[in-house]
Order: structure tokens, then C-alpha cells, then sequence
């Protein structure tokens, strides 16, 4: 976990190791990075969720099936080989705090990662030492602060005006927070938003969104214009006439309830429709591509989300399959190997947490293929295959048969 301090006896000085570049994140002399200050997330968190998350169809369903199916998928538990189907780290993940299961818990998780690229888990001690809740807490809440080593020195938590802090031990690394980001190459504490990588393809589908609405409200027809031509007289409508004008077209021959309404004008005014290309109409199209550039920002077949135009997958079966090996596993490791290295050791320093892959219907056609080629793999002894499956050994089970 980075340059931490190891101890081998009192009078031994302490061994020295860090990296090389450690100073220059988080040195004394490099005060433009604002040592030990707290450094809020470079994002607006709450624009990404709300323009993002709230307002478009398209991520917040691309971002419900990740967390969903991720949080689904049963937890398993390992002492070397040995699956153990009772402990008190199961009973924990299984009700981490008061007010959430397993599922719900693990879903805030992975969608704050997603839609925050950041997620961070508190852990909440009981009396006996060991951890006894577990919390998600909103992203847009914690902030940084940086220690000398360019390693957190503390996260610090705020609501209404109120703050908590929670410290990380300068030799171990541990920390009452486990923070799971996403990769940034331009920032040091904080993960990249796939909601930032989509941001312009978001704001087009919003755009052609809010277009359709604005062209049913507005009977879906293309805008025209009044256009006053006299045959005598003033050029010109007073001022009085084109309040009363302007009045009377915005209270009986707009919106829907006016839709085909016939238009009444008077001597001198005439109606031009101002007409749009084919070429100008074209935002049908525009919002599927938008769509699509969504959905392979979050790494979700487009086919899974009933997107038309999208033919990568022969069929709906094919795209799932594709949606749990090249994203939703990646994701699930993520989070199962930080947990393994946070949370697992208070238990236990030879426990280990998996994912029960072979609960997961969309990868049973892997699962099989694999069970087959190991069990007809005849220079594997009995619990090479099992390994080889996630299985433990058993006695007499390192001969060949």
C-alpha cells in the first residue's frame, strides 16, 4: 500500500521507504499543492448527478443495470481452500448496517463509483475490536487530506456545516474509510467519472430531449412567424398592438391544449411558415448516437439497453455475456480485492472474499466450457482441476486418476 515505515526492534531506527516521488506530491517544498490542506473533488458532483444521473434515461439506466447486477451476485468466503458457509464477516456483509442489506449496500457502492468515480466505505467498530457496521457515504461529502508522503492523511466528512474526521495511520495505512476510485491520470486522489467522459454525449441526448418536448408543446410543428404587411398606412404594429398580439398567440394558440387550433388575424397580418430541412430534423439520429456514446462510456452494450443501430452482438445472449466479462467482473474485482486488504483481515489473516461466479446465469455457458476442458484434462490430478474450479483439495486427491 505505498512507502509505509517498518519497525524491527526499539532500538533499531526505523527503515525508511517510500517512493522516489513521494516528496514532490506531497513534500514541504512543493507548497502549490497545499500540504496537509483538504483538497475537494475537482468535479461538481452535484451537476454530474443531477444533469447526469437524474435527468438522462440512458445513464441512469446504464448505471442501475452496473450497480444492480453487481450487487447481486452472493459473496463466498475462503480459509485457503476451505469454503466456509457460516462467520461473522458473512453475517456482517450480509446486514452492514441497520437500514440496509447486502444488496442495497453494495448497489449505493458501486453507483456512487460510477456516478462519482469515487466510493467510499466507513467502517464502524464494535466493543470487541472487531468492525460491526459498514456505511457508503455520499462522495460529494468527503474531501482529501494530502499527507507528507503524497498518501491521504485523513478523509474528512461534512454535512450542513458540520465536519468529522477520520485519520489514516501514517505506518499502516489503515483508516476507519476505504476509498474506491476509478483511474485518473491527471489527479493523484480522486477517480475519473465515467459521467465526465460522457459529459458532451449527455448534454446532446438532454439537448435533443428537451427539443422534442419544446416541439409537442408547441403543437409538433416547426415554428412560424406573423409577418404584418399593410396595404396603406403605418409599416409598422404600436406598441399597443403587438403587446395585445403577442398576448393573445401565447394564451390561445400555443402548447397542446391549442394543438390545431385555427389562427384568426387581422387585415394586414399573414402567417409564414418557416419550415425545417431534413437535414435540420435529423436530431433522431443524433440522440441514438449520443445514446451509444453513453453506453460504451459506462461499458454497456448498447444492445442491453434496447439502443436501435447497434449491431456488435449477434444477439441480446452474446451482448450480456460481453457486459459481465469486460465489465461488471472488472468492477466486482475492484471492489472485492480492496475489501480483502481493508475489512477481511480483522477477522482473520488467512480469510479471503470471492464473488460465487457460478451464480451468475449470463456466464453459466463459460462456467461449463471450463468444467469440461478441466475435466477431460488428464495429466491434472483430481485437485489440480479443483483448484483449477475455486474448489479446496481433498485427501487422496493428488494422484493422477
Amino acid at each position: 500500500m505505498g512507502p509505509f515505515r517498518r519497525l524491527f526492534g526499539k532500538d533499531t531506527p526505523p527503515e525508511k521507504k517510500e517512493s522516489a516521488v513521494a516528496p514532490l506530491l506531497g513534500g514541504t517544498e512543493t507548497l502549490w499543492l497545499g500540504l496537509n490542506a483538504p483538497r475537494w473533488s475537482g468535479r461538481n458532483y452535484q451537476s454530474l448527478a443531477d444533469e447526469g444521473y437524474a435527468k438522462n434515461v440512458i445513464t441512469n439506466r446504464a448505471i442501475r443495470i452496473l450497480s444492480e447486477s453487481a450487487a447481486s451476485v452472493p459473496l463466498q468466503l475462503f480459509r485457503g481452500d476451505q469454503r466456509l458457509d457460516h462467520h461473522p464477516l458473512l453475517d456482517l456483509l450480509e446486514r452492514p448496517n441497520p437500514t440496509q442489506g447486502r444488496a442495497v449496500f453494495f448497489e449505493t457502492a458501486f453507483a456512487y463509483l460510477n456516478i462519482a468515480g469515487n466510493s467510499y466505505l466507513e467502517m464502524v467498530m464494535g466493543g470487541d475490536g472487531q468492525p460491526a457496521e459498514l456505511y457508503a457515504l455520499r462522495p460529494d461529502r468527503v474531501k482529501i487530506v494530502p499527507g507528507a508522503s503524497g498518501w491521504p492523511k485523513a478523509y474528512i466528512y461534512g454535512v450542513a456545516g458540520r465536519e468529522h474526521q477520520f485519520s489514516v495511520d501514517p505506518v499502516t495505512g489503515k483508516s476507519p474509510v476505504l476509498h474506491i476510485k476509478t483511474f485518473h491520470p491527471t489527479d493523484d486522489y480522486y477517480g475519473l467519472s465515467p459521467l465526465e467522459a460522457a459529459a458532451y454525449s449527455i448534454d446532446v441526448h438532454n439537448a435533443a430531449s428537451s427539443w422534442n418536448k419544446a416541439l409537442l408543446d408547441n403543437s409538433a410543428r416547426p415554428s412560424g412567424a406573423l409577418v404584418f404587411e399593410p396595404k396603406d398606412g403605418n409599416a409598422v404594429l404600436s406598441t399597443e398592438q403587438f403587446d395585445r398580439l403577442k398576448e393573445e398567440m401565447e394564451e390561445n394558440f400555443q402548447g397542446t391544449r391549442n394543438a390545431r387550433r385555427p389562427l384568426l388575424l387581422e387585415g394586414g397580418l399573414k402567417w409564414q411558415q418557416m419550415a425545417f430541412s431534413p437535414t435540420d430534423m435529423d436530431f433522431i439520429n443524433a440522440k441514438h448516437v449520443s445514446a451509444r456514446e453513453i453506453a460504451l462510456a459506462f461499458g454497456v452494450p448498447p444492445m442491453v439497453m434496447s439502443i436501435p443501430g447497434d449491431n456488435t452482438y449477434s444477439n441480446y445472449k452474446e451482448a450480456n455475456r460481453a457486459l459481465w466479462r469486460e465489465t461488471l467482473l472488472p468492477m466486482m474485482a475492484k471492489m472485492m480485492s480492496s475489501l480483502n486488504v481493508w475489512l477481511t483481515p480483522y477477522f482473520g489473516d488467512d480469510l479471503r472474499l470471492a464473488y460465487d461466479l457460478d451464480s451468475i446465469p449470463a456466464l453459466s455457458h463459460d462456467r461449463q466450457a471450463l468444467w469440461q476442458r478441466i475435466g477431460q484434462a488428464g495429466f491434472l490430478t483430481i485437485n489440480e482441476k479443483r483448484t483449477a474450479v475455486g474448489l479446496g483439495a481433498i485427501p487422496g486427491g493428488d494422484t493422477l486418476e
